[in-house]
């Protein structure tokens, strides 16, 4: 089905496709050829993929949200809500918890959210996490000590970065470090939309940190860790193998977005929501209606973006040719799971994918939530 042609729907893309007052490392290797001067050229993946379900790696989770794969192929998954970190066996599922963060104040979609090793994680063993405190949305580094008994693994946490607007919707909360070793953080307008068009705001934006919380050099405004402004509620943040980051957004009564990301550019919100005739804001490559989609994790695997739906309880593919979409964006696993949140490259052809059906706004199953572990091509 043709992005541009999905059907304008009517309600809110807030964080969990609801309306606003509803409740509660390095990229994989891109195939490449040769072109006739000898150059190497970028292959685009076939126009039709598959999904294979290969197991549930877990399940009985609650309220999961951030996922960070361990060196070791173990797994770590934060809980919104109860504010901890579990570690799971990425062999037998086992759950151990790790520790719970403190300062979480978890409220609406507000809580313990995006989780990320440190780029040297090997030496240092630091782990951040993105939460809502009682005041903000906030950023903080924690040593992890494997060595500790279960439950107080976790060293006291460092604030890094704090001061993220925080609201009962729109409060972002995908961290992840990219191929430059700068960590990105995707924020959300919390509800306030005058936040978006703000420069000066930390509100409905890509945010690009040093490792320390500081404005990353290279950045697009002086002095400033904004990196992408005009954002609705960013929970998508992934690189392809040409080191391009990609990232998701939620729409609110027509469009929910996969967009390439540009530093400095404007995405338009609240302005314009999918695609504008104005071209001073930055066009999706894709767009869904918001009963589609409503997206928030997103991976890069195989020459695709692979991007979760939570309303929309769908992987939807989107197979690229540099920073544009070389085919109909795809649909797999639609209903089967329910609300999914989170993707995360598994190496090759692998994604593990969470199910966020236990947040209040799903319907759960017995086994909810669980972590899948799917082949796609």
């Amino acid at each position: 089905m043709a992005a541009a042609a999905l059907l304008l729907t009517a309600g809110c893309s807030s964080d969990d496709g609801g309306s606003p007052g509803d409740g509660g490392a390095a990229a994989p290797s891109s195939t490449t050829g040769s072109s006739p001067t000898g150059r190497a050229v970028e292959e685009t993946p076939p126009a039709q993929g598959t999904v294979k379900v290969v197991r549930t790696v877990a399940e009985g989770l609650n309220t999961p949200w951030g996922l960070a794969p361990l060196p070791d192929g173990d797994l770590l998954v934060s809980s919104r809500d109860d504010g901890t970190i579990t570690r799971i066996d990425g062999e037998s599922g086992k759950k151990t918890e790790v520790g719970e963060v403190p300062g979480v104040s978890p409220a609406g979609e507000g809580g313990l959210m995006g989780l990320a090793l440190s780029p040297d994680y090997a030496s240092d063993h630091m782990v951040y996490a993105y939460f809502t405190s009682a005041s903000d949305n906030r950023i903080v580094r924690m040593l992890y000590d494997e060595q500790r008994p279960s439950g107080e693994q976790l060293g006291a946490p460092d604030t890094i970065f704090k001061g993220i607007p925080k609201g009962f919707i729109h409060n972002g909360g995908r961290i992840a470090f990219g191929p430059d070793k700068m960590l990105y953080a995707g924020t959300g307008e919390s509800g306030d939309t005058g936040l978006s068009q703000d420069k000066e705001s930390l509100g409905g934006k890509i945010l690009r940190l040093t490792p320390e919380g500081e404005p990353a050099p290279g950045n697009p405004f002086t002095d400033s860790p904004v990196y992408t402004y005009g954002h609705r509620n960013v929970q998508g943040l992934a690189w392809d193998s040409k080191q391009r980051l990609f990232a998701a957004e939620f729409g609110q009564d027509t469009w929910d977005e996969l967009n390439a990301i540009k530093p400095g550019d404007n995405y338009g919100w609240p302005e314009a929501e999918g695609k504008s005739d104005d071209a001073k804001y930055h066009n999706p490559l894709a767009q869904w209606g918001t009963d589609d989609a409503s997206p928030s994790g997103i991976a890069y695997a195989e020459g695709s973006v692979w991007m979760a739906g939570l309303k929309g309880q769908r992987l939807w593919r989107v197979p690229l040719n540099g920073t544009e979409a070389s085919a109909d964006p795809q649909a797999f696993l639609e209903g089967e799971y329910g609300r999914l949140r989170t993707v995360v490259p598994a190496g090759g052809d692998k994604l593990w994918v969470t199910t966020s059906n236990t947040d209040g706004r799903g319907s759960p199953k017995d086994g909810d939530d669980r972590i899948l572990e799917v082949q796609v091509s």
